[in-house]
C-alpha cells in the first residue's frame, strides 16, 4: 500500500479536484493535513471525499510541522504503507506527475525521489533565481547535484518516514533540512522531471526562496569565516615580511603558513567532506599551488603596474581567491566521486 500526504494551508477547490483524481489510483491512501487554515476554509475541507484521511488542528504549524504530523500519522496508523508521496495543495503538482514519482519510488527502494521542475517557460523571476542559487550552493555544500531543491513532490519508503521524522524545522526550512540530511547520510536522491506550473505568478506561495534556504547558505558563511581567519594569518604575515622580502617571497610564505589552517577548517567544519585525508591534501596542495600563481601574479600586477597600495592589493586579491576557492574546494577537493 502507498500513501500520499498533502499539507494544506488556506487551499482552494483545486485540492478537492486533486484528491478525487488520486482516489482513482489503486492501492493509494490519501491523507490531507489542514494546517490551521481557519473557519473560512472549512467548506473546502468538508468537500473532500469521505475516503480522504483528514487531520486538522486550529493553529498554523507551518509546512514542516504539517508534514511531520502527517508522516507520524501514516507511520503509526498505516503499518502496511510501504512508501509515502508528499505533494502540494496549490495546483503545482498534477496527477500524472504524482504517478511518475510513485513509479520511480517503487523502482528505487531506499531512495528519496524528487519530482523536479525543469524551470522552462514563463517562470517568475524570484522562483527561478532563488532555486538556481540554492541549487548551486547545495551542490557545493553537499557534493550532490539536485535540479530542484524546493520541490514539495517527493517520495520515500518506510525507512525514510522514520528518518525524516527526526529532521528539525517546522516551516519551509524543513524540506531543505531533509535534503541536507539525505545527502550527508548517503541516502540516494533520484529525480523525475515534472511540469513547471505557476499560477498567478505563484502569488499564493508562502515560500521565500532566499530566506527559507538559509540553512544551505550557512555553508557560504562558514567558508567565509574560515577564509577570514586564513586571511588574517596571511595578511599579517605578509605585512610583516613585505619590508624584508618584497611582495613575491612574502606572499608565498604567508600563503603557505595559512594553508594548513584553512585546510583543516574547510574539511572538518565547512564542507564535512568524505574524501580521505591523503587524497584531500594532495588535491588541496595542487589547488594551493595554482591559486598561489594566480594570487602572486595579481598582487604583482596591482602593486607594480597599477601602483596600488600593497595592503589594498592584498585585500582585492584575497576576494578573488575566495570566489575561486569556494566551488572548487566544495566540489572537487573534499568530495569523493560517487560510483
Amino acid at each position: 500500500m502507498n500513501a500520499i500526504l498533502i499539507p494544506a494551508y488556506k487551499p482552494d477547490m483545486r485540492l478537492v479536484e486533486l484528491t478525487n483524481l488520486l482516489l482513482t489510483h489503486d492501492d493509494l491512501q490519501v491523507v490531507v493535513v489542514d494546517d490551521g487554515s481557519g473557519d473560512k476554509f472549512k467548506e473546502v475541507f468538508s468537500s473532500l471525499d469521505k475516503r480522504v484521511h483528514l487531520i486538522t488542528y486550529p493553529v498554523n504549524k507551518g509546512k514542516g510541522g504539517a508534514l511531520k504530523t502527517g508522516i507520524r500519522y501514516i507511520f503509526d496508523s498505516m503499518p502496511d504503507c510501504e512508501r509515502l508521496i508528499t505533494a502540494d495543495a496549490d495546483g503545482q503538482h498534477t496527477y500524472p506527475d504524482i504517478k511518475k514519482v510513485i513509479e520511480k519510488s517503487i523502482e528505487c527502494p531506499g531512495a528519496l525521489v524528487l519530482g523536479s521542475r525543469a524551470f522552462d517557460g514563463n517562470v517568475p523571476f524570484r522562483s527561478k533565481f532563488g532555486n538556481g542559487l540554492t541549487r548551486q550552493v547545495f551542490s557545493i555544500a553537499t557534493g550532490v547535484k539536485v535540479r530542484d531543491t524546493q520541490t514539495g513532490l517527493r517520495g520515500f519508503d518506510r525507512e525514510g518516514m522514520k528518518a525524516f521524522l527526526d529532521v528539525p524545522g517546522e516551516r519551509y526550512e524543513y524540506e531543505i533540512n531533509v535534503l541536507l540530511m539525505a545527502a550527508r547520510a548517503g541516502i540516494p536522491i533520484h529525480e523525475v522531471t515534472i511540469k513547471t506550473i505557476y499560477i498567478n505568478e505563484n502569488e499564493s506561495s508562502h515560500f521565500n526562496p532566499i530566506k527559507d534556504s538559509l540553512k544551505i547558505y550557512m555553508c557560504i558563511f562558514k567558508f567565509a569565516c574560515s577564509s577570514f581567519v586564513s586571511f588574517l594569518i596571511d595578511t599579517i604575515l605578509f605585512s610583516i615580511l613585505f619590508g624584508f622580502l618584497g611582495e613575491v617571497a612574502s606572499n608565498i610564505l604567508a600563503r603557505l603558513a595559512s594553508a594548513s589552517v584553512n585546510f583543516t577548517l574547510n574539511r572538518r567544519v565547512v564542507f564535512k567532506g568524505n574524501e580521505e585525508t591523503i587524497p584531500a591534501i594532495i588535491k588541496y596542495a595542487l589547488l594551493t599551488v595554482c591559486v598561489l600563481c594566480v594570487d602572486t601574479a595579481l598582487v604583482y600586477l596591482l602593486i607594480n603596474v597599477l601602483n596600488m597600495n600593497h595592503i589594498l592589493a592584498k585585500i582585492i586579491t584575497e576576494f578573488v581567491v575566495f570566489l575561486i576557492n569556494f566551488p572548487i574546494q566544495g566540489k572537487f577537493v573534499f568530495r569523493k566521486k560517487k560510483a
